[in-house]
Formats: C-alpha cells, sequence, structure tokens
C-alpha cells in the first residue's frame, strides 16, 4: 500500500493543501514536547522516507533537510515543561501541534493527525492511527520534529556539561540519565509532574542526609 494513499484520496475529493501533524517528545523526563505540521506537494514521495521511530538519526538528519526543501509550508510548535507541568501532557501535546499548524505559511484545508489526536482549530482533519508508518505526509513531520528536537536536546546538554547524557538519550528516562540528577541535581528542564521527578528528589535527599551523617 502507498503512503501516498491517504491523501491522493483526499485531493480526489477537492482538498489541496493537506497539512499533517506529528509530535515527539511526549514521553521523556526533560525537555519540551514537539510537534511538526508539514504541507507536502501532489505526489511528491521521498525515498527510505518512513516512522521516525524506524530509521538511525545519520539517516534523519538526512532527510531532514530534504523535506524542508520541498514541502509547500512546514511549522514546529512545542509546549514548554512549564506548560507541560501545568496542562498535563496530553493537553501540552494539543497545544503544541495547535502552534504548529497555526505557524504554517499556507493555510490548510485538511489535517492528517498521527495517533488518537484532536488539533484545537477550526480546520477538517482526521486522526490516523500508526500515521507516521502509514502516512507519507506524518512520516516527513515525524522526522523534522524528531531532528529538532533532539538537536534542541543536545544544546542544552551542552549547557549543562554534558552531564545529563541529553545529547544521547534526547530526555528520556535511563540510568545514565537518573544517575546524573542525583549526582548533579534536578533542573528546570526536568518535568516536575513525572512521578520520577519526585523519585529522584527523595534519592537526592537520602543522599544528602548520608553524607550528613557521614
Amino acid at each position: 500500500m502507498s503512503t501516498l494513499q491517504k491523501e491522493n484520496k483526499l485531493r480526489k475529493k477537492g482538498h489541496q493543501y493537506i497539512a499533517c501533524i506529528d509530535e515527539c517528545g511526549r514521553g521523556p523526563f526533560a525537555g519540551p514536547v514537539v510537534a511538526a505540521a508539514v504541507i507536502m506537494p501532489k505526489g511528491i514521495s521521498i525515498n527510505r522516507l518512513t516512522d521516525s521511530k524506524k530509521m538511525t538519526k545519520a539517516a534523519m538528519k538526512k532527510l531532514a533537510p530534504i523535506i524542508k526543501d520541498i514541502a509547500i509550508s512546514y511549522c514546529i510548535g512545542y509546549a514548554t515543561v512549564e506548560e507541560i507541568d501545568e496542562l498535563n501532557i496530553k493537553q501540552a501535546t494539543r497545544l503544541a501541534m495547535k502552534r504548529a499548524v497555526e505557524g504554517l505559511k499556507v493555510l490548510p484545508d485538511y489535517l492528517l493527525v498521527d495517533g488518537t489526536e484532536v488539533v484545537d482549530v477550526e480546520i477538517p482533519q482526521e486522526s490516523v492511527i500508526k500515521g507516521d508508518l502509514y502516512c507519507h505526509g506524518i512520516s516527513a513531520a515525524s522526522v523534522i520534529g524528531k531532528v529538532l528536537r533532539d538537536e534542541w536536546m543536545a544544546e542544552l546538554d551542552l549547557e549543562y556539561g554534558d552531564v545529563y547524557n541529553w545529547k544521547s538519550n534526547a530526555g528520556y528516562i535511563n540510568k545514565k540519565h537518573i544517575d546524573a540528577c542525583i549526582e548533579h541535581g534536578l533542573t528546570p528542564h526536568h518535568r516536575k509532574s513525572w512521578s520520577t521527578y519526585n523519585e529522584v528528589t527523595e534519592k537526592i535527599e537520602h543522599k544528602i542526609n548520608n553524607n550528613l551523617v557521614d
């Protein structure tokens, strides 16, 4: 099945500017949640483009500028850690998607949204389960969003002396990340609404108390 099937059907119904939306950074312990919206030209298929989760970082970095050059319009939206903690991750993700759609230079006449999310805009839309795998435009959005967020987290990593390993883990939880949090403390970029935040805080306090006893 062609990954252009969804877009082609919509174009036969008269839709010209179909924006495809995907998010990344929903699960990490640190950093913003990001959404990308992309309007691709009719009939264009980029070789080797698929779900970003199935691609290497090198392959994504190679394709991202190609997608941006080909796209009729694209925009990256995001919600901050503070907004995630205040709204919850689901609502923050929708906010990032809304910002991405509203930032497009061309007004879309239809939206294809990965997963089950709904974008809070007055534009006809459809949620596509596993859209980042089966819909070419959503795959494109997933790649440029992932590449930008990874670069963003790598820059933040440098600001903190590479101690949190965000360049590698992009803010997701692994042993090195948690060990660094316990050793160096939590940052404003860590999500306070995650249960991990309280768990790490308790371990830091325990460590401090043990040091005081010694």
